[in-house]
């Protein structure tokens, strides 16, 4: 009955569970990055979407995020892109900034941003931007490679951000921003 010896007296709920929990393996191999993080598939390429399927980000949105506050400000779609502004300040000081796009090309999206010390001088090279291809949009929800933007029911902005750590282990940011119209109303 068991094609392998290990498997001999092991009951099936057992069982059961042992196949669950690989095949939860191999799937957040294959599609997650971290737990709220997708990864793109190789072979199925960016998935197809319109800059106006994005509307919803729009706006100015501030919250807590890497020991600070920060800003970060979408435009209305427009030409086929957005433009995104992001701040961090901690201390009363502002730390760094990005200049971000998110570009509608090939039928699909791709965000593309830089990055600024407060002093304007860039991280990357002139030529070099840091490129997050989408993986999978919805009505609310916008996963790139590494990046997750969820529009919640209570008008939060919820942003979770993929990073690699000294150790190689891929840990997860997570910031919840406010509209800052409706912080402004409190």
């Amino acid at each position: 009955m068991f094609k392998y010896k290990w498997l001999k007296g092991t009951s099936s709920a057992l069982i059961l569970v042992l196949m669950i929990a690989l095949s939860i393996q191999v799937m957040d191999a294959q599609n997650g990055e971290t737990p709220h993080t997708l990864k793109p598939d190789e072979r199925a390429g960016s998935a197809p979407a319109s800059i106006a399927d994005l509307k919803w980000l729009t706006g100015h949105w501030t919250g807590p995020a890497f020991g600070g506050v920060c800003d970060e400000i979408w435009s209305q779609p427009a030409a086929d892109s957005m433009m995104g502004m992001f701040r961090l300040i901690k201390n009363g000081k502002t730390v760094f900034y990005e200049l971000i796009t998110i570009i509608q090309e090939n039928k699909t999206l791709v965000m593309k941003l830089k990055h600024f010390n407060s002093d304007m001088t860039g991280w990357e090279e002139k030529d070099v931007s840091v490129n997050f291809p989408l993986v999978k949009v919805s009505p609310a929800e916008v996963f790139f490679d590494g990046l997750t933007y969820r529009k919640e029911k209570d008008g939060s902005l919820q942003v979770f951000l993929s990073e690699k750590q000294k150790s190689g282990k891929m840990e997860e940011e997570e910031f919840r921003l406010q509209p800052v119209a409706q912080q402004e109303s409190r």
